[in-house]
């Protein structure tokens, strides 16, 4: 229990590290982002580019890899039009440090968040979240006003997964609560959550149990066939977002 208690971290994320000089090998427009923190760390990500952008998604990615892997989903939203933003935590990919706290891992979303808000207008931004990011994204959007807020395979809380997945773990010991439902219930923004009902590591009643928490306009998506893996590249997920987006803009 006491390994539980004390390096979490290194059960809940898995970061792909890059040194600063590797070059990404992606076949679209794209630009390196490095962004300060107050503690003086830099945190790193990749901007890409579509044809006349309409927004910009800023994207929390999923608890393992980096930029390097994570960067192939870009033309799923590009080729709607969107730029998309995709963050890595710290010590994944390019960004410096390591992940300590649930506190620092917000104040990084955020600052990244406020930057890119430098960029964009805020109305112009959609906030999403991929498995460990969801519960950051749910943060980001309930606490600023972005346009709108996509969550693919969320968790209801972290202690509720890990509930789950490891049910003889006392909650009491988990440091990290990413409570998911506490924020939805304080989004002003338009919510749709996406969930594949074969996920074999974040099951699909999480987003089941979420959608109490969300507004009467407010969507939920099962994917048929889907695990946690690959949402990105589903023709279902594609379609359906394309959708999204048409009726978000049409607002």
């Amino acid at each position: 229990m006491s390994l539980l208690s004390f390096q979490q971290e290194r059960l809940i994320f898995f970061p792909q590290s890059l040194p600063v000089s590797h070059t990404f090998s992606f076949q679209q427009e794209f630009k390196e982002i490095y962004i300060p923190t107050k503690d003086g760390i830099k945190l790193h990500g990749l901007l890409f580019k579509a044809e006349a952008p309409k927004g910009l998604v800023f994207y929390l990615h999923g608890n393992a890899g980096s930029v390097d892997s994570w960067g192939g989903i870009a033309p799923t939203y590009t080729d709607l039009g969107y730029d998309i933003f995709i963050l890595d935590y710290r010590g994944f990919g390019k960004s410096e440090g390591h992940i300590s706290s649930e506190k620092q891992f917000f104040e990084d979303v955020q600052t990244a968040y406020s930057h890119l808000t430098s960029l964009y207008p805020e109305e112009q931004l959609i906030v999403a979240g991929y498995s460990i990011g969801t519960g950051p994204a749910a943060m980001l959007a309930a606490t600023n006003n972005p346009g709108l807020l996509i969550l693919q395979a969320p968790y209801y809380s972290l202690g509720d997964l890990m509930h789950k997945l490891y049910p003889f773990v006392p909650a009491f010991l988990l440091q990290y609560k990413f409570e998911t439902y506490r924020y939805l219930e304080k989004t002003k923004a338009p919510v749709v959550l996406f969930h594949g009902k074969q996920d074999e590591i974040i099951y699909y009643g999480s987003s089941e149990k979420l959608q109490k928490h969300l507004k009467p306009d407010d969507k939920i998506m099962l994917l048929n066939g889907q695990g946690h893996n690959g949402m990105n590249d589903n023709p279902k997920y594609k379609e359906e977002l394309a959708h999204i987006l048409r009726t978000y803009r049409n607002r």
